[in-house]
């Protein structure tokens, strides 16, 4: 037997604690007697008050396994009816009465006179993150939040539905959008018209489904003291150790730092597909005019060559891979029907996630491969953290270990890229795209920050804000002439505005870190990697600066140290 196998094995004899094994979330009556028992125990030392908090992680951690299948198998098939009701069900009918009794849950946890006698530093960040839930919670807002929870969904379900036809063939937009990369400019063209148009029939629709979450957004924010829905996720998220003004310094350092050295690629580029001018549907095409790199032909040679990149890199990290597979953990391919984007669920109970993505057989699907594997790792580390609360870092800690995952497994990109010239032309798009994060990333939460400072503006003023912070940022080189409407709405498809607001700037605070990870792993491979998996075990027992210096980096994006990595990553694709 084999360690993946073993793995498998340990993983199938995971035994519950607290619930029977038989235990099946069913409707709220099936539930409800848990919480009540945890609410009404007597507590009378602090050895059961720890075992009162694993009773209730255990609770939490079916409960939120369970509603995590019922997410996937929505976003598999956002065509079937059944999988959306049973999802519907669980965010309508169960985790609304599950918010009363989760908030007083927190009030006997803080009220315990044992809770002083916790162990401190185990418990410092968990009892942290409780006071904070404590301090915002509103009882009218669990209606508002369901409300919410039940609107973002409809962006999959649109983003979903959307396919254009191209030579005769319907296909998704993602699997259009490959043809962007085709040396032939007017495919290209075709390609990028017709995915706009496309998107451009549900403008309207989006447009309104983003005011109706602005609106209740804003009002739970204010219910719960806040001036606004930013301020109030600033708290919600836990950021104990930034603020928005860190973020808006953040910025700017992007837009003196990056936005100019992307816009030095464009530049390279223009001059080398001898272009008078360049047009959106160029910014994806190799510059040399070779043809689309096709790294694996389906999902099936996708999951095999990156396992077999896992396993090069580390050998647990490829039983990671190989426990997904034997599990039946993934959905890769892109197909009608499917909800956009990629994923990585954490399945708390069993301890192993599910990776969803999209993928056509592009670089960039090798890319979010490697990105959702990282996080995949990630949950195998933290899985047998005492409390499922242990295993949910903050995003600025869960993006670093994707992130960096990209970064790590460049030196055996050979697996999908055989050709010498190819694998060097792959890591050059690559880190090109690492730096081209950060302006993005910079517009999305700049946008996000005024779109919830500013709740009431009007659908031309969102309009007018996004062209101008698009323009802040991004394609400097770029002509938009005759394309402007397109511009306008091209923030419609990000789906962290709609279904997880202002979960975007770690992106970029994680892209720097993971840098600096990859640049630390380059000057000592085995320490780089340990660091690496030291600060991702340690799941969020810890702060975030923390986290960082286990990993043997800095959490800091001061101008100065963006240079440096910006720096850095210039040199590597400079020896490439």
């Amino acid at each position: 037997m084999n360690t993946a196998e073993r793995t498998v094995t340990e993983i199938s004899k995971n035994p519950r604690r607290y619930l029977p094994e038989t235990f099946k979330v069913t409707d709220w009556n099936t539930i409800e007697p848990y919480f009540i028992e945890l609410r009404d125990r007597n507590i009378t030392s602090a050895e059961e008050l720890e075992n009162w908090l694993l009773d209730r992680s255990e609770l939490e951690s079916v409960l939120q396994e369970d509603m995590g299948w019922r997410y996937i198998k929505m976003t598999c098939d956002t065509q079937n009816e059944d999988a959306t009701a049973a999802f519907q069900f669980f965010v309508e009918e169960i985790d609304p009465k599950i918010a009363p009794y989760d908030h007083e849950l927190n009030q006997k946890l803080m009220a315990s006179p044992y809770v002083a006698n916790l162990d401190q530093e185990r418990y410092r960040i968990y009892l942290r993150s409780v006071k904070k839930a404590l301090e915002i919670f509103r009882e009218e807002n669990i209606p508002l939040n369901t409300e919410i929870s039940t609107k973002q969904q409809q962006f999959a379900a649109i983003s979903g539905a959307m396919t254009v036809t191209l030579d005769g063939e319907e296909m998704t937009l993602q699997r259009a959008a490959d043809r962007l990369k085709n040396p032939d400019r007017a495919i290209r063209e075709t390609a990028w018209r017709t995915i706009q148009e496309r998107r451009s029939q549900d403008w309207e629709k989006l447009d309104q489904l983003y005011s109706e979450l602005i609106t209740l957004r804003h009002k739970v924010a204010t219910n719960a003291g806040f001036a606004n829905f930013r301020d109030y996720m600033f708290a919600a998220l836990g950021r104990f150790d930034y603020t928005p003004q860190d973020t808006f310094d953040f910025q700017d350092s992007i837009a003196q730092v990056v936005t100019p050295i992307i816009s030095g690629f464009d530049r390279e580029r223009k001059a080398e597909l001898g272009l008078a001018e360049l047009r959106p549907w160029d910014l994806d095409v190799d510059p040399s005019n070779k043809p689309p790199l096709t790294p694996f032909k389906n999902g099936s040679e996708l999951l095999e060559k990156s396992i077999e990149c896992f396993y090069r890199l580390d050998p647990f990290l490829g039983d990671c891979l190989v426990t997904m597979k034997n599990m039946g953990h993934l959905d890769l391919e892109s197909r009608k029907g499917k909800a956009p984007g990629g994923y990585n669920y954490p399945l708390d109970e069993v301890g192993v996630p599910f990776i969803f993505m999209n993928a056509t057989s592009s670089l960039r699907d090798v890319v979010t491969m490697l990105h959702e594997g990282g996080h995949a790792v990630h949950s195998f580390l933290t899985r047998n953290l005492a409390l499922g609360a242990f295993k949910h870092p903050p995003s600025e800690v869960a993006e670093l270990a994707s992130m960096s995952m990209e970064l790590l497994t460049l030196d055996y990109w050979d697996i999908f890229f055989p050709d010498a010239d190819e694998r060097k032309r792959a890591i050059k798009t690559h880190l090109e795209g690492v730096l081209e994060t950060f302006p993005w990333v910079a517009t999305i939460d700049k946008f996000q920050h005024w779109v919830y400072e500013n709740p009431e503006h009007t659908l031309a003023q969102r309009h007018e804000k996004w062209v101008e912070l698009f323009d802040e940022f991004n394609q400097k080189e770029v002509s938009w002439a005759g394309l402007e409407q397109f511009k306008t709405y091209a923030w419609q498809k990000q789906l962290h505005l709609y279904e997880v607001p202002f979960y975007y700037i770690e992106y970029a605070m994680a892209q720097l870190g993971a840098v600096a990870v990859w640049k630390k792993f380059k000057e000592n491979p085995t320490e780089g990697l340990q660091g690496y998996k030291n600060a991702l075990a340690l799941g969020y027992t810890k702060s975030i600066s923390e986290i960082y210096e286990a990993a043997g980096i800095r959490f800091d994006f001061s101008t100065e140290y963006i240079k440096s990595l910006a720096d850095f990553v210039k040199g590597e694709m400079g020896r490439l």
